[in-house]
């Protein structure tokens, strides 16, 4: 188990995330019905991490090489609404770990940078809508501050901050009536999570999740969503 997050461990997270959101891409792309159901969430957060993957196989090995590689490939590389928040997560992200002492985060150095990361994520955003990959986000960053705060290590930071985010993730139909019509959980907070599940993967050896069979809405269920989209004037 890892203390800390170093260069090589951060890189090790990003490819694990692109490689496993490849793997739930399709599942993903059937829990898209926010802002529009056009069923390509996954694919764009996956291309978006494609790009950080290909810049960091040319960058220098070190922290600031590292983070510098994560923040433009995702910049340049950003596909559709949900790879444009994705990008802007990992831009939050890095920006704190770039300075992090010696080059390597701690726990509450990890969990500073996923504060920032939620802040990122609602500034890209013109008018922020709660049920999103933004609460997500702001939920798992919340608990890792706090873990973090009580003097948790990094392994047990990421896993209350795992909870707090698979808990937030379940709670979006709630909050968003248009996945409640759906009956799905939003798309790019679930393509969060495995940002989170791949953090574990690397500083604990936590097995993965595999790929669900997900058969998205119901041709009733896309019909609601219809409705409501009529009715609001936008999904």
């Amino acid at each position: 188990m890892l203390e800390s997050i170093g260069a090589e461990a951060l890189r090790e997270t990003l490819i694990t995330f692109r490689t496993t959101l490849r793997a739930h891409m399709e599942g993903i792309n059937r829990l898209n019905v926010y802002p529009v159901p056009d069923g390509d969430t996954g694919t764009n957060m996956a291309r978006t991490l494609d790009a950080v993957v290909k810049e960091l196989e040319g960058a220098a090995v070190d922290m600031g090489g590292t983070c510098d590689a994560i923040a433009h490939g995702s910049l340049m590389g950003a596909r559709g609404n949900s790879g444009v928040i994705l990008s802007q997560v990992m831009r939050g992200l890095v920006a704190k770990l770039r300075g992090v002492t010696g080059g390597s985060a701690t726990a509450a150095e990890f969990a500073d940078a996923l504060k920032s990361a939620s802040v990122a994520s609602y500034e890209a955003v013109l008018k922020p809508i709660e049920g999103t990959i933004l609460t997500v986000v702001r939920e798992t960053a919340d608990a890792a501050v706090v873990a973090a705060s009580r003097g948790e290590n990094l392994v047990n930071m990421l896993r209350v901050a795992r909870s707090a985010g698979r808990e937030a993730l379940a709670n979006t139909p709630e909050l968003l009536p248009v996945l409640k019509d759906a009956g799905v959980v939003d798309a790019g907070g679930a393509g969060f999570m495995l940002f989170i599940d791949s953090a574990l993967h690397v500083v604990a050896g936590d097995a993965l999740p595999e790929p669900e069979v997900v058969d998205g809405p119901s041709a009733e269920q896309l019909e609601a969503v219809s409705l409501r989209a009529g009715a609001d004037g936008a999904v």
